[in-house]
Protein backbone atom coordinates (compact mmCIF):
# COMPACT_ATOMS: atom_id res chain seq x y z
CA UNK A 1 0.00 0.00 0.00
CA UNK A 2 1.18 3.78 -1.03
CA UNK A 3 0.12 6.23 0.97
CA UNK A 4 -1.49 9.26 -2.00
CA UNK A 5 -1.20 12.57 -1.93
CA UNK A 6 2.14 13.22 0.06
CA UNK A 7 2.60 16.65 -0.04
CA UNK A 8 6.00 17.85 -2.61
CA UNK A 9 7.73 18.89 1.27
CA UNK A 10 7.41 15.21 2.36
CA UNK A 11 7.85 13.81 -0.88
CA UNK A 12 11.42 15.56 -1.53
CA UNK A 13 12.52 15.34 2.21
CA UNK A 14 11.71 11.04 1.66
CA UNK A 15 13.61 11.01 -1.69
CA UNK A 16 16.73 12.92 -0.59
CA UNK A 17 17.11 10.70 2.52
CA UNK A 18 16.85 7.43 0.39
CA UNK A 19 19.71 8.62 -1.94
CA UNK A 20 21.82 9.09 1.02
CA UNK A 21 23.37 6.58 3.73
CA UNK A 22 20.61 5.89 6.21
CA UNK A 23 23.09 7.03 8.83
CA UNK A 24 24.54 10.50 8.11
CA UNK A 25 24.07 13.66 9.44
CA UNK A 26 22.13 14.89 6.23
CA UNK A 27 19.42 12.22 7.16
CA UNK A 28 18.93 13.08 10.43
CA UNK A 29 18.65 16.94 10.11
CA UNK A 30 16.16 16.06 7.46
CA UNK A 31 13.58 14.20 9.75
CA UNK A 32 14.36 16.03 12.72
CA UNK A 33 13.12 19.56 13.53
CA UNK A 34 14.22 21.36 16.64
CA UNK A 35 12.16 23.88 18.41
CA UNK A 36 13.28 26.28 21.52
CA UNK A 37 16.52 26.97 22.78
CA UNK A 38 17.75 23.28 23.01
CA UNK A 39 21.45 23.72 25.61
CA UNK A 40 24.23 22.39 23.38
CA UNK A 41 25.33 19.40 25.07
CA UNK A 42 22.08 18.23 25.49
CA UNK A 43 21.33 18.56 21.62
CA UNK A 44 24.22 16.99 20.51
CA UNK A 45 23.51 13.71 23.62
CA UNK A 46 20.21 13.74 21.98
CA UNK A 47 21.02 13.30 18.17
CA UNK A 48 23.27 10.27 19.55
CA UNK A 49 20.45 8.94 21.27
CA UNK A 50 17.70 9.58 19.16
CA UNK A 51 18.22 7.87 15.90
CA UNK A 52 16.43 6.67 12.83
CA UNK A 53 16.82 4.45 9.47
CA UNK A 54 14.92 5.07 6.87
CA UNK A 55 14.14 1.87 4.22
CA UNK A 56 15.16 -0.24 7.30
CA UNK A 57 13.07 -2.79 5.67
CA UNK A 58 11.93 -3.70 2.32
CA UNK A 59 8.27 -3.43 0.62
CA UNK A 60 8.25 -6.96 0.95
CA UNK A 61 9.17 -7.45 4.37
CA UNK A 62 6.46 -5.04 5.31
CA UNK A 63 4.27 -7.10 3.43
CA UNK A 64 4.81 -9.70 5.22
CA UNK A 65 5.15 -9.05 8.86
CA UNK A 66 1.99 -7.38 8.28
CA UNK A 67 0.76 -11.08 7.16
CA UNK A 68 1.91 -12.66 10.05
CA UNK A 69 0.24 -10.22 12.57
CA UNK A 70 -2.73 -9.18 10.82
CA UNK A 71 -5.03 -12.41 11.12
CA UNK A 72 -4.56 -11.98 15.48
CA UNK A 73 -4.47 -8.01 15.44
CA UNK A 74 -8.02 -7.99 12.95
CA UNK A 75 -9.74 -10.46 15.75
CA UNK A 76 -8.90 -7.37 18.52
CA UNK A 77 -11.28 -4.39 19.08
CA UNK A 78 -9.59 -0.96 19.29
CA UNK A 79 -9.78 0.77 22.39
CA UNK A 80 -11.13 4.46 22.90
CA UNK A 81 -12.00 3.65 26.56
CA UNK A 82 -9.21 2.13 28.38
CA UNK A 83 -7.52 2.34 31.50
CA UNK A 84 -3.93 3.47 29.34
CA UNK A 85 -5.30 7.16 28.96
CA UNK A 86 -1.92 7.24 27.34
CA UNK A 87 -3.14 6.02 24.08
CA UNK A 88 -6.45 6.10 22.30
CA UNK A 89 -7.89 3.97 19.67
CA UNK A 90 -5.40 1.54 19.49
CA UNK A 91 -5.04 -2.57 19.79
CA UNK A 92 -1.96 -4.44 21.13
CA UNK A 93 0.18 -7.32 21.58
CA UNK A 94 3.11 -9.17 22.09
CA UNK A 95 4.88 -11.65 20.28
CA UNK A 96 7.37 -14.39 21.50
CA UNK A 97 7.06 -16.83 18.48
CA UNK A 98 8.32 -15.30 14.81
CA UNK A 99 8.50 -16.96 11.27
CA UNK A 100 11.58 -17.51 10.23
CA UNK A 101 12.08 -14.62 7.60
CA UNK A 102 10.37 -12.08 10.04
CA UNK A 103 13.22 -13.55 12.72
CA UNK A 104 15.90 -12.62 10.70
CA UNK A 105 14.34 -9.08 10.42
CA UNK A 106 13.84 -9.00 14.17
CA UNK A 107 18.00 -10.07 14.54
CA UNK A 108 18.95 -7.08 12.36
CA UNK A 109 17.03 -4.90 15.09
CA UNK A 110 18.88 -6.33 17.74
CA UNK A 111 22.30 -6.16 15.87
CA UNK A 112 21.35 -2.58 15.19
CA UNK A 113 19.85 -1.08 17.89
CA UNK A 114 20.97 -3.10 21.06
CA UNK A 115 24.01 -3.50 22.90
CA UNK A 116 23.35 -7.13 23.91
CA UNK A 117 20.33 -8.79 23.77
CA UNK A 118 16.67 -7.82 24.02
CA UNK A 119 13.22 -8.83 25.62
CA UNK A 120 11.95 -11.97 24.12
CA UNK A 121 8.21 -10.56 23.93
CA UNK A 122 7.85 -8.04 21.04
CA UNK A 123 5.52 -5.13 21.69
CA UNK A 124 3.16 -4.92 18.57
CA UNK A 125 0.96 -1.47 18.91
CA UNK A 126 -1.85 -0.98 15.95
CA UNK A 127 -3.06 2.73 15.96
CA UNK A 128 -6.28 3.43 14.63
CA UNK A 129 -6.09 6.55 11.73
CA UNK A 130 -8.08 8.33 14.24
CA UNK A 131 -5.74 6.84 17.25
CA UNK A 132 -3.49 8.96 19.23
CA UNK A 133 -0.45 8.01 21.41
CA UNK A 134 -0.31 10.78 23.94
CA UNK A 135 3.00 12.26 26.25
CA UNK A 136 4.66 9.66 27.92
CA UNK A 137 7.44 7.85 29.54
CA UNK A 138 7.82 4.01 28.90
CA UNK A 139 8.40 3.02 32.98
CA UNK A 140 11.57 1.80 33.79
CA UNK A 141 9.92 -1.36 35.98
CA UNK A 142 9.15 -2.90 32.39
CA UNK A 143 11.51 -1.39 29.67
CA UNK A 144 15.52 -0.72 29.80
CA UNK A 145 17.69 2.08 28.46
CA UNK A 146 16.45 1.21 24.71
CA UNK A 147 13.43 1.35 22.70
CA UNK A 148 13.23 0.20 19.14
CA UNK A 149 10.19 0.04 16.65
CA UNK A 150 9.92 -0.86 13.15
CA UNK A 151 6.73 1.57 11.42
CA UNK A 152 4.44 -0.46 8.92
CA UNK A 153 1.53 1.05 7.19
CA UNK A 154 1.60 5.19 7.56
CA UNK A 155 4.52 7.77 7.98
CA UNK A 156 4.09 9.75 11.35
CA UNK A 157 5.23 12.34 13.04
CA UNK A 158 7.04 12.04 16.75
CA UNK A 159 7.54 14.32 19.33
CA UNK A 160 9.93 14.71 22.23
CA UNK A 161 9.19 17.06 24.62
CA UNK A 162 11.96 17.70 27.55
CA UNK A 163 10.40 16.67 31.15
CA UNK A 164 11.78 16.67 34.46
CA UNK A 165 13.84 13.46 34.78
CA UNK A 166 14.14 13.09 38.82
CA UNK A 167 10.10 13.88 38.96
CA UNK A 168 9.42 11.02 36.62
CA UNK A 169 11.46 8.89 37.87
CA UNK A 170 10.05 9.49 41.56
CA UNK A 171 6.43 8.91 40.05
CA UNK A 172 7.75 5.96 37.97
CA UNK A 173 8.95 4.18 41.10
CA UNK A 174 5.68 5.35 43.35
CA UNK A 175 3.36 4.07 40.89
CA UNK A 176 5.04 0.90 39.81
CA UNK A 177 5.40 -0.61 43.30
CA UNK A 178 2.14 1.10 44.65
CA UNK A 179 -0.48 -2.25 44.34
CA UNK A 180 -3.11 0.04 46.00
CA UNK A 181 -2.52 2.93 43.51
CA UNK A 182 -4.95 4.11 40.92
CA UNK A 183 -2.17 2.08 38.43
CA UNK A 184 -3.49 -1.50 39.67
CA UNK A 185 -4.19 -2.66 36.77
CA UNK A 186 -1.58 -5.68 35.17
CA UNK A 187 0.17 -2.97 33.44
CA UNK A 188 -1.55 0.02 34.45
CA UNK A 189 2.39 1.02 35.10
CA UNK A 190 3.86 0.44 31.62
CA UNK A 191 3.75 4.45 30.59
CA UNK A 192 3.38 7.13 32.87
CA UNK A 193 2.54 10.80 31.68
CA UNK A 194 4.63 13.51 33.55
CA UNK A 195 4.25 17.17 32.62
CA UNK A 196 6.31 18.31 29.05
CA UNK A 197 4.83 22.05 28.73
CA UNK A 198 5.73 23.13 25.20
CA UNK A 199 5.88 26.80 26.59
CA UNK A 200 9.44 27.75 27.82
CA UNK A 201 10.91 23.95 26.87
CA UNK A 202 12.62 22.58 24.25
CA UNK A 203 11.34 19.78 22.02
CA UNK A 204 12.09 18.05 18.75
CA UNK A 205 9.68 16.47 16.40
CA UNK A 206 10.84 13.84 14.40
CA UNK A 207 9.43 12.03 10.95
CA UNK A 208 9.17 8.13 10.89
CA UNK A 209 8.62 7.43 7.21
CA UNK A 210 7.18 3.93 6.87
CA UNK A 211 9.10 1.09 7.02
CA UNK A 212 11.89 3.36 8.88
CA UNK A 213 13.56 2.09 12.12
CA UNK A 214 14.00 4.24 15.37
CA UNK A 215 16.19 3.92 17.68
CA UNK A 216 15.18 5.70 21.23
CA UNK A 217 18.14 5.61 24.19
CA UNK A 218 19.70 7.31 27.00
CA UNK A 219 18.59 10.73 26.93
CA UNK A 220 15.65 10.92 24.46
CA UNK A 221 14.34 7.35 26.10
CA UNK A 222 14.52 9.27 29.93
CA UNK A 223 14.47 12.99 29.95
CA UNK A 224 11.74 13.41 27.12
CA UNK A 225 8.19 12.10 26.38
CA UNK A 226 7.30 10.94 23.28
CA UNK A 227 4.12 10.82 21.13
CA UNK A 228 2.61 9.95 17.69
CA UNK A 229 0.46 13.21 16.86
CA UNK A 230 -2.79 12.63 15.80
CA UNK A 231 -3.77 13.21 12.05
CA UNK A 232 -4.83 16.58 12.29
CA UNK A 233 -1.93 17.62 13.94
CA UNK A 234 0.96 15.56 11.77
CA UNK A 235 2.54 18.00 10.36
CA UNK A 236 6.45 18.03 9.87
CA UNK A 237 8.15 21.65 8.97
CA UNK A 238 4.88 22.92 8.22
CA UNK A 239 3.81 20.46 5.78
CA UNK A 240 1.06 17.99 5.94
CA UNK A 241 1.90 14.28 7.01
CA UNK A 242 -0.61 12.23 6.04
CA UNK A 243 -1.62 9.11 8.27
CA UNK A 244 -3.45 6.44 8.31
CA UNK A 245 -3.38 3.46 10.17
CA UNK A 246 0.18 2.55 11.95
CA UNK A 247 1.74 -0.73 13.18
CA UNK A 248 4.61 -0.09 15.35
CA UNK A 249 6.77 -3.23 15.92
CA UNK A 250 8.42 -2.43 19.29
CA UNK A 251 11.83 -4.21 20.96
CA UNK A 252 13.07 -3.60 24.14
CA UNK A 253 15.99 -4.35 26.38
CA UNK A 254 15.29 -5.63 29.73
CA UNK A 255 15.35 -2.88 32.63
Amino acid sequence: MIIQNRSPLIGHILRRCHRQAVESNAIKANLTAYFGKWPETEQKEFRQHMRIITDFISEPEEQQLHEEIEPYMSRLRYEFDHWDDAIHGFRETERKKWFPKNREILERVRQVAFDGAVMPYVHILDLAPDGVIKPHVDSTRYCGNTISGISLLSDSVMRLVRTDEQRYQQQSSGTATDPNSQGSEPDAAYRHQPEASLKNNFYADILLPRRSLYIMSHTARYKFTHEILAKEHSQFQGALVPRTRRISIICRNEP
